[in-house]
């Protein structure tokens, strides 16, 4: 039997035997759509990406410029003997530039291209978001502002933006 059919089997043994007090235990289960992500900031704001995306996350380095590039690929690094293009998202999302400071990093990500890092001004932390916390994209007055956003995560007394990474690094 495939473990699917297992669980399935599992499951209708379970209905069976305890009835009503399932619905009491699936309550504690956590919710479908939580998820794990990596809280970082740009230009004064939260922002989060699915943490199953995130490789690695290291300090600025020196970053090699490649000519004739859009303005938001930010050039090159060797990361263990890898080249690994970086992008910066604040150029890339229209935000304000900020000068790179001691908590500046590279997330580096899967992307649909390969592995690619994104400077961000700092990484916060990694949290377990609440499917109950996340909100659709809501409407803006310019469609351009949410071409990179999935949805909105609300979180005590911050939102939280959680990036559409495949958009955001879209050529």
């Amino acid at each position: 039997m495939s473990l699917a059919g297992e669980c399935r089997t599992t499951e209708m043994s379970q209905d069976a035997i305890a009835g009503p007090e399932i619905e009491a235990s699936e309550a504690r289960v956590p919710h479908a759509e939580d998820r794990q992500t990596v809280v970082f900031r740009l230009s004064g704001e939260s922002y989060g990406i699915d943490i199953f995306r995130v490789n690695e996350i290291i300090r600025m380095r020196d970053i090699t410029p490649i000519p004739r590039t859009e303005a938001h690929i930010r050039g090159l690094v060797n990361l263990r003997g890898k080249t690994i293009p970086v992008v910066d998202l604040r150029i890339r999302m229209g935000l304000e530039v900020q000068a790179e400071t001691e908590s500046s990093r590279i997330i580096v990500v899967d992307s649909e291209e390969g592995q690619v890092g994104i400077m961000v001004d700092a990484v916060n932390e990694v949290v377990t978001l609440d499917g109950e916390q996340i909100e659709p994209t809501p409407a803006l007055a310019n469609d351009d502002q949410t071409e990179y956003v999935e949805a909105v995560a609300k979180r005590e007394a911050e939102l939280v933006t959680l990036l559409n990474l495949d958009s955001a690094l879209a050529a």
